[in-house]
């Protein structure tokens, strides 16, 4: 693989950040203001998103990864379910278990041609918008909360129309 450096903007949870490897090309950055992200974006050749697989993160849906691929940024992950079927499975996000699948999976990343891909990401992107997840929730609320009287049971708890 070719050198590069590797920059960690973000909190470090749990961790003492002095137990973080120390290199001169790793620069850990601690805690940003989420604007000022945009001004690293530019200079990045793969976003990695290296989740710990554990209970805590077993159903997290990361936002970091349609922002990585809507600034053109290629993404590494671990195998985190919403990335793995959300994203891994349509080819726009590789997908990493360990040190050396990740070392190979930025390697293909770095040399495959990036304009095929960016153009599925951005075909995929398309389609997403705060405003359509919402609307989407809001119509599953609905669907949830709508009841039926069924033979021997009680109709369940219904929330008013205004609350949802």
């Amino acid at each position: 693989m070719r050198q590069g450096s590797l920059v960690g903007p973000g909190p470090v949870a749990k961790l003492d950040p002095a137990t973080l490897p120390q290199c001169s090309n790793l620069h850990w950055l601690g805690q940003k203001p989420y604007a000022s992200l945009l001004g690293h974006l530019p200079g990045w050749d793969v976003g990695l998103m290296p989740f710990a697989l554990n209970e805590a993160m077993r159903y997290i849906s990361p936002t970091k990864t349609p922002e990585f691929l809507a600034a053109g940024v290629p993404v590494v992950s671990t195998p985190v379910a919403d990335v793995v079927h959300g994203w891994g499975s349509d080819g726009l996000v590789e997908i990493a278990s360990g040190a050396d699948d990740v070392v190979t999976a930025v390697e293909r990343l770095l040399a495959r041609p990036k304009q095929a891909w960016l153009a599925r990401a951005d075909q995929r992107l398309r389609g997403m918008s705060w405003t359509a997840t919402w609307a989407q929730m809001h119509r599953l609320m609905q669907d949830a909360t709508r009841t039926t009287q069924q033979p021997g049971r009680e109709e369940g708890h219904r929330l008013p129309e205004s609350s949802l």
